[in-house]
């Protein structure tokens, strides 16, 4: 006799002294009554949403997962829960029995074509701080699959947490990046940088085209807008006109200075107060400066790249700095003593 597959209970009734049928999960037979071991919180986990952690532990949509969430097959300790809940450190989750069956720990890992993670500045129990090339972006996008994320999926593969950068470089941007080891870590260093409390400092070095005058500290403040302009319908970010900005436009605002001059061309100190999409490359070029490599922006073409690099990173008590690559004419062997004061 065929047994017909009954629907998981949803939480309601007693379920005691019910035989229950098998159900077949992902090439996998279980036992409807044989509840598995709950899933404990690590501290790398500890703070997430209930969705957050089931996401990053099941392969599965997130209307599955709210589904499970909502019928009472989630539990927190033996107790109902909702979504956006927060999970602490050694809290048991129950899932339902076939669950385990989706789990991300038991899934190929992700290819990264064999290449490894970039360079480590540094790294502690929360962090670790990347030297990112130029040329890898961050995340992935169309064209490209190979990323930091992507990388770091590959190497932390079948982790609880996959460690997750903190900010953003573009693609062409080389320099420090801050990846957080830890949920926690990582929402607590994105909020300092939202809310710009100077807990966390991002300084970069830039060669710019034209004798910059700013040798001392100068404030830039600009209200940025993406914009899709030319036949091509390309876009880019540009500078508003007004002082208060549209409606559309977001506040952009950097302090830079002007280390030397060499041939026509300046290497800049830029320190950020705020971080909009190519924020440094459109606020000097609004001001005559385009950066070299920066064909984009109106800068002058340079057969080996973006001339910008995130130098100096400062997290809490901590400095992390990382001289650019860049050689001959663009070379820089030391920063200056004063180089801090930007």
């Amino acid at each position: 006799m065929k047994i017909r597959p009954q629907p998981f209970l949803s939480g309601h009734g007693d379920t005691k002294d019910m035989k229950l049928p098998l159900r077949r999960g992902r090439g996998r037979i279980f036992q409807r009554n044989a509840m598995p071991e709950p899933l404990q919180v690590t501290a790398a986990e500890a703070g997430q949403k209930l969705l957050q952690f089931l996401s990053r532990r099941f392969e599965e949509p997130q209307s599955v997962l709210h589904r499970w969430i909502r019928t009472g097959q989630v539990r927190i300790n033996g107790g109902r829960a909702k979504p956006f809940d927060r999970v602490e450190l050694n809290d048991e989750i129950r899932v339902p029995p076939f669950a385990g069956a989706g789990t991300k720990a038991e899934r190929v890992p992700v290819s990264s074509g064999g290449k490894e993670l970039p360079p480590i500045v540094a790294e502690t129990a929360d962090v670790i701080v990347f030297c990112k090339p130029s040329g890898l972006p961050v995340h992935p996008g169309t064209g490209h699959t190979d990323s930091l994320t992507t990388r770091l999926e590959a190497a932390f593969a079948g982790s609880p947490f996959i460690p997750a950068p903190v900010h953003r470089l573009d693609r062409d941007t080389s320099g420090l990046l801050l990846v957080g080891k830890t949920y926690a870590a990582v929402r607590r260093l994105s909020d300092a940088l939202a809310a710009h409390d100077g807990s966390v400092a991002k300084d970069y070095l830039a060669w710019v085209q034209g004798e910059c005058p700013w040798s001392r500290p100068k404030r830039l403040e600009d209200h940025l807008a993406k914009r899709t302009v030319g036949a091509q319908g390309r876009e880019k970010v540009v500078a508003g006109k007004s002082r208060t900005g549209g409606p559309d436009e977001k506040p952009a605002s950097l302090t830079v200075r002007c280390l030397t001059v060499c041939e026509g061309r300046s290497l800049v100190l830029i320190r950020l107060h705020t971080g909009r999409t190519h924020q440094i490359r459109v606020q000097l070029s609004e001001r005559g400066f385009p950066l070299v490599g920066d064909v984009k922006y109106g800068g002058p073409r340079c057969g080996d790249g973006l001339k910008l690099h995130a130098v100096r990173l400062r997290v809490g008590e901590e400095t992390y700095t990382a001289l650019p690559p860049w050689v001959g004419p663009w070379r820089v062997a030391h920063l200056p003593p004063e180089w801090e004061d930007v």
